[in-house]
């Protein structure tokens, strides 16, 4: 089958009901029973079995190099690797164009930055972000602050063979590409229905422990939000200490681009959050699989922990005491 006449999407087929979604993933990850419940998506999601589908031929049956213009080989795969660049920009509202493939976030912020900074070096010497932009960008700002040059056209920042309109050298894989694109293309026909079930699921999981637990705080704005995605913070509860207690449920307590350090999220922090409740935070990241059973187990065993670990907490005995904390004059030894 040439890539030129890909195959249309049944959309028909796609799995809508969460229970039908939830039959076809176990289809996929069967084997992985007894794993501990996924709720951070905001780290990576699970693949969309559909996306898998899409991407297998070109691993085994269409692996020409998408660059190489004498052969058929090439052909079906620069055909592949074009209709995913239109997928992605039917998605977003661009031009196909304007569509550059990287390697992913870290490395298109940084292109941007960079690129941009370096492109105007001679005009502009001013670069404006802000104290929650992603570490990448943080990091890219500071690289440029340091030159000493904090500086849109963009300059290359790598030097190859000029794929990508000469902005980013380096040979685009089709697979990812043609998955790239199937993604985008199931997320413009169900994008509304899992917006509507991440509503559902976080409103289930807010609800539920607010009811049960106290001194408990939403993290950002309640009503400018992705409900995909809610930090709590746990008063008189480690953060850290609270994950090693939930040792089936996968959880985070940094923010999506710091949760490899024990630090508190930088984020929380610019936006006002105490230290001590930045320590304390959790993030609950849900996915389009995720259902109302699993937010049920989630929110009883995390009831069940801030119970225990709050028990052994001096400091909350001291709280319900009636102590007020911030009039201890506090010794160190």
């Amino acid at each position: 089958m040439h890539p030129k006449t890909l195959p249309s999407r049944n959309f028909s087929a796609i799995p809508r009901t969460q229970e039908e979604k939830q039959e076809k993933l176990k289809e996929v990850n069967a084997e992985f029973s007894g794993r501990p419940l996924y709720l951070d998506n905001q780290a990576t999601t699970p693949l969309d079995p559909r996306v898998l589908d899409a991407m297998l031929p070109y691993f085994v049956n269409y692996y020409g190099n998408p660059h190489s213009r004498t052969h058929a080989y090439g052909w079906e795969s620069e055909a592949a690797m074009e209709h995913g660049r239109k997928q992605v920009a039917a998605l977003i509202g661009a031009d196909p164009r304007e569509i550059i493939f990287t390697s992913g976030a870290t490395e298109a912020n940084n292109m941007s930055v960079k690129g941009i900074a370096h492109f105007y070096k001679a005009k502009k010497r001013h670069l404006i972000t802000t104290q929650t932009e992603h570490k990448c960008v943080l990091d890219s700002c500071r690289a440029l602050q340091m030159e000493g040059r904090p500086r849109v056209r963009l300059e290359p920042l790598q030097s190859g063979g000029g794929q990508e309109r000469g902005v980013r050298s380096g040979t685009v894989p089709t697979p990812l590409v043609v998955g790239l694109g199937t993604a985008c293309e199931i997320s413009m026909q169900e994008m509304d229905y899992d917006h509507k079930h991440m509503e559902k699921l976080s409103k289930l999981l807010l609800d539920k422990i607010t009811a049960s637990v106290s001194q408990v705080i939403r993290n950002g704005d309640p009503e400018e939000t992705y409900p995909g995605c809610i930090n709590l913070s746990f008063a008189y509860v480690e953060g850290e200490s609270l994950l090693m207690a939930l040792k089936d449920v996968a959880l985070s307590s940094g923010s999506a681009c710091t949760s490899a350090s024990l630090e508190p999220s930088y984020v929380l922090r610019a936006i006002g959050t105490d230290e001590d409740l930045a320590h304390s935070s959790i993030r609950f990241g849900f996915g389009r699989f995720t259902t109302e059973e699993e937010v049920d187990y989630i929110v009883q065993r995390i009831i069940s922990a801030i119970k225990r670990l709050r028990d052994m907490s001096p400091l909350w005995e001291m709280v319900q005491e009636g102590v007020d904390l911030k009039n201890i004059q506090w010794s160190q030894h």
